[in-house]
């Protein structure tokens, strides 16, 4: 395979005819020099505006459909450093994926690079700092890779004989247990769950710094171990094991702030994996409140990423999670645990269609079957095919296979609407007279409440188990007696909001000064 500088770029259908990969800009000479100059001096800021800007830029005056020029050509620019070269070819691929169709050899090339880049991390002295940003930009641009490789080797009937020869000589390239076992290695080899221990006891200052590190050192392997915990929860969502994915993401504590909320994108990719794993599970309050948590985040704040390069992206989950959301609350009917605007974009959006989703007849499954299409993650089949004849398209699998799970809970949960509906009028009813309401024989009514019982509770993270239900009832003789739950109010927070505003007030006033 390619090494780390003496990469040919592959020329595919979509790259003009007139790209040269040698042909170094003058812009392109300037960037790489002082991206150089900058990343050996440490100085985090100008990397940063770099990374975020000047290459952006870049892209959109020279390379808007072509790749940037090859390693080889920047390399004498930048003393043919070897982890420069490594870095420079992670935003040559990204680049490539983002703007063209990459070529099998170019997937194959880009995963080779990935290897040589976590090697050195792992195994070598990284003395660097690198931006939050582009940190985690490589673990979400590592899934992504994989997830897009799985996707496209699943559609085998357009395949060539020459690309199934390079899928079967390079039958380890993007392989599923070598992606786990990078992600892994980041987290063990960083120590990072350890830190964060410490970081509760006082003994660390991992979250108050962001993860850099300002004695000196490198925060480059503590930070990519931290961001591989949300890459490994995300890879365990596309292949439907939410359990694991959770398992993973236990050292962060979401409920606090983290250095995963410094980056946008890891901010939302967190909450958007955590949210659907727990509808999954069935855990729906907690998908809903980390849900409406985020989408009032993006509500208040997406004016100010309007120029992030990750802007399409961050709408287009919000949408997504939108589509969740109203899935959640026609599951789990929990409006009190929403925000008021959340609520408002929601009603706007999706009012009509949760109105249909509470009827549980036909159309309504078929609304549920519509929303998870839309919003639910990518699912993989990491499997190689067989290359035997005959060839078949496989991509589509893992997601028939998780939309029927999906709407298997919500033919349960049909079967359970009718209970629920009588259970909101009556505080108290008879056994008898709720299975002559219901068409039911007792006996039938009692296997259906007690369904009830079982699908309205859920084990959470910690194995305790908790309720979803907005009512609870208990039985006793042949009674059913119905307690309604009722949120209770929190007046300390708005106090302690109104003292905060109240001080800021103070300050500003103080600050005034008055010409008499």
């Amino acid at each position: 395979m390619a090494g780390a500088t003496s990469y040919e770029p592959e020329q595919s259908g979509s790259v003009d005819a007139a790209y040269d990969p040698n042909y170094v800009p003058d812009s392109v000479k300037s960037f790489v020099v002082h991206m150089y100059r900058h990343i050996r001096e440490k100085n985090v800021y100008e990397i940063h505006q770099m990374y975020e800007t000047s290459f952006q830029s870049i892209s959109d005056r020279f390379f808007k459909d072509a790749p940037w020029p090859s390693v080889d050509a920047v390399a004498p620019y930048v003393d043919n450093d070897h982890v420069f070269c490594l870095l420079y070819r992670e935003m040559w691929f990204r680049h490539l994926y983002a703007r063209l169709s990459p070529t099998l050899k170019q997937r194959i090339d880009s995963w080779d690079n990935y290897c040589s880049l976590f090697q050195v991390v792992l195994h070598g002295v990284v003395n660097m700092q690198l931006p939050n940003q582009w940190l985690w930009d490589m673990v979400d641009e590592f899934v992504y890779q994989f997830q897009s490789f799985c996707q496209y080797r699943a559609k085998m009937k357009s395949k060539t004989e020459q690309e199934i020869a390079l899928l079967r000589q390079f039958d380890q390239a993007w392989n599923v247990y070598g992606v786990l076992n990078f992600l892994q290695a980041l987290v063990e080899k960083s120590t990072i769950i350890q830190i964060l221990e410490q970081e509760k006891e006082g003994l660390e200052q991992f979250t108050s710094t962001d993860g850099y590190d300002y004695s000196g050192g490198s925060n480059v392997l503590k930070v990519l171990g931290y961001f591989s915990m949300i890459g490994l929860l995300r890879v365990h969502c596309l292949l439907g094991d939410y359990h694991t994915g959770l398992k993973c993401l236990l050292p962060i504590d979401i409920s606090q702030q983290g250095v995963y909320t410094s980056v946008i994108g890891s901010h939302i990719t967190i909450i958007y994996h955590y949210g659907f794993a727990n509808l999954m599970l069935r855990r729906y309050v907690e998908a809903i409140r980390e849900f409406n948590k985020i989408l009032l985040y993006i509500f208040k704040t997406k004016q100010y990423h309007q120029k992030s390069p990750q802007f399409e992206q961050i709408l287009k989950k919000n949408e997504q999670m939108y589509a969740l959301l109203a899935v959640s609350l026609s599951l789990c009917p929990q409006v009190k645990l929403v925000d008021e605007a959340v609520n408002t974009q929601l009603r706007e959006k999706y009012g009509e269609k949760m109105s249909r989703m509470q009827r549980y007849d036909d159309e309504a499954f078929a609304l549920y079957d519509e929303l998870f299409s839309y919003a639910c993650p990518k699912f993989i089949t990491p499997s190689a095919p067989s290359y035997e004849e005959p060839l078949v398209n496989y991509n589509q699998d893992a997601y028939r296979l998780q939309l029927k799970l999906f709407l298997y809970e919500v033919k349960q949960q049909q079967l359970l609407s009718g209970v629920r509906t009588f259970l909101k009028v009556y505080s108290t009813i008879s056994l008898a007279k709720l299975a002559t309401y219901m068409e039911v024989e007792e006996p039938t009514l009692r296997t259906i409440l007690m369904s009830y019982k079982h699908k309205t509770h859920a084990v959470d993270s910690d194995g305790k188990i908790s309720s979803n239900a907005d009512l609870d009832f208990y039985i006793d003789d042949d009674m059913v007696h119905v307690v309604e739950s009722k949120p209770t109010k929190r007046y300390g927070d708005y106090f302690m909001r109104q003292i905060v505003k109240l001080e800021g007030l103070m300050t500003d006033i103080d600050r005034i000064k008055l010409d008499i």
